[in-house]
């Protein structure tokens, strides 16, 4: 719930800008209260709220306080620490900080929240009273006092997967500027110094489709997400409502996640991406599409603040999915184009999993996991046969994991004609051949059939999309910059080097071989 107070007062703020939103708001005001968190400063100050909702101070100013209070457990907290499938957990029991605060000026992989994550650094956490001056950001939580919690995405997941080890239970992002933002004003990034102020008036309405909703077959564990139900869009407006987190940089993250504020896994950030993104598609009044629009072009925004300071999205299996459309997007929407110029540490997950190669029935867009408790090798262009046990874990996220929750990604990105922008062919032609309904290579799997979930997605809404517009998808010229991430042989040191797609000769002297040999 937001708050302000004017010396004690509740203010009612107007609505002027759009149906759903709080508007800037200039007062004199002692604290600010948003999602539960309370921020209280040493004397009265400038206050407003971004279209967003979240709050804006002029600074410098400080606070001197902070609700629910920064500090050790208290005893009745508990937690469990299992142990996931290959024997790691990074939680702990360790009583030393809950509902702690951070100014993200780097990304890393230390935070100063909570100390049952092994990820904990003391000096990280705020101490109070702190000055904050213009141009930063205080990043605050609660701490959830007992783990497991409900999995934010509960309704779209299936029963295994209903609660989640996340150890906070929500954020909320407090921003000190030199100066009042305009009325309209996204939140700039919470990471960095950089303060940018992007406009809801600059964004392209017209870059958007107006797509007949298709027909979608029920899913048992995804009812919800056929949109002829009510309800649709508000749920998917309140997965977009709150600051997701990005900073931290490995897969600890996953653990950090506050549980009412995102997803705690990568499969469901692409996948809500995905939906939110061919939902704004959708031939429905413009009104309808403003707060979802609002939400995920803010998450754009911060993702994009965390990769100028360092953010990388690449850390194995299926932990980082679905970041660099929501940076695309928020680019073309809001016709910023420096948005999307990242410097090279900057890898996402998508691009850094997909290449270009000879595999061993005939696929050339080929798929690989690159890290996961160690360096991967790539493995397609060998035969079942052949695959190691890490081999196998590979192959066991691409079919379980990750191109289920890429497709509506890619769809969302031809529709826009968005494609050259992207970057990185090798993720289109991947998709396509993951939700290909004929297995145009039957003939040389041999006993080694194509695996069931390929043609499919999780998401009955992502499928009916994908075979009402794919094959209509508008014509469009590719990157032409064919890519693939490679170890450099220093520690996590990467590069990338070039990868044309194989003609069509190597492809079938490549097939041959392997069916020579088995």
């Amino acid at each position: 719930m937001l708050g302000i107070h004017r010396r004690g007062v509740p203010v009612v703020a107007a609505v002027v800008l759009l149906a759903w939103a709080v508007p800037a708001l200039a007062a004199e005001v002692k604290e600010v209260t948003q999602y539960g968190i309370t921020w209280t400063f040493d004397h009265p100050v400038q206050a407003g709220q971004f279209v967003t909702g979240d709050w804006w101070v002029i600074g410098p100013v400080t606070v001197t306080s902070i609700t629910p209070t920064p500090g050790p457990a208290t005893p009745d907290d508990k937690i469990e620490t299992p142990k996931n499938q290959w024997g790691d957990t990074s939680l702990r029991n360790d009583q030393r900080m809950r509902n702690g605060s951070m100014i993200v000026l780097k990304a890393g992989d230390k935070q100063g929240y909570d100390s049952r994550s092994d990820s904990y650094d003391p000096a990280l956490s705020v101490q109070l009273p702190v000055k904050l001056e213009p141009n930063r950001s205080l990043i605050s939580t609660i701490s959830n006092r007992t783990v497991p919690v409900a999995n934010f995405a509960e309704k779209i997941m299936w029963p295994s997967e209903k609660t989640c080890q996340n150890v906070l239970q929500t954020a909320a992002v407090l921003t000190v500027l030199a100066e009042a933002p305009p009325v309209d004003a996204f939140r700039p990034p919470y990471a960095g110094a950089a303060k940018p102020i992007y406009r809801a008036g600059q964004l392209k309405w017209n870059l958007l489709k107006k797509l007949s909703a298709p027909e979608v077959k029920d899913k048992a564990y995804t009812p919800f997400y056929q949109l002829r139900l009510p309800g649709d869009w508000e749920q998917m407006e309140r997965y977009f409502q709150r600051p997701w987190l990005e900073h931290m940089c490995n897969w600890e993250q996953q653990q950090l996640n506050p549980s009412e504020n995102q997803p705690n896994y990568g499969r469901e950030y692409g996948r809500l991406v995905s939906m939110a993104s061919l939902m704004l598609n959708l031939d429905v009044p413009q009104k309808r599409k403003e707060k979802l629009l609002i939400g995920l072009v803010q998450y754009g925004i911060d993702v994009f603040g965390v990769a100028k300071v360092g953010g990388q999205w690449n850390w194995g299996g299926g932990h980082t999915s679905g970041r660099k459309w929501p940076v695309v997007f928020a680019s073309l929407m809001l016709e910023a184009p420096e948005i999307r110029k990242l410097p090279e540490t900057a890898v996402f997950h998508e691009d850094a999993q997909t290449y270009y190669g000879t595999g061993w029935f005939g696929q050339t867009a080929l798929y690989w996991m690159v890290v996961h408790h160690g360096r991967n090798a790539h493995y397609e262009e060998n035969p079942p046969e052949k695959w190691d046990e890490w081999d196998k874990h590979s192959e066991g996220y691409r079919v379980s994991c990750n191109a289920q929750a890429w497709v509506g990604t890619a769809l969302a990105v031809r529709l826009m004609g968005a494609i050259a922008v992207w970057d990185h062919d090798a993720f289109f032609d991947y998709c396509d051949r993951w939700m290909a309904q004929d297995d145009p290579n039957a003939a040389n799997r041999g006993s080694n059939k194509r695996p069931s979930a390929e043609g499919n997605t999780f998401d009955p809404f992502i499928d009916g999309m994908w075979h009402a517009y794919r094959a209509g998808a508008p014509e469009q010229k590719m990157a032409g910059n064919p890519r693939m991430f490679v170890w450099d042989g220093t520690g996590y040191g990467f590069k990338w080097r070039p990868n044309p797609k194989p003609d069509a000769k190597a492809v079938a002297d490549h097939v041959a071989e392997v069916r020579k040999e088995h």
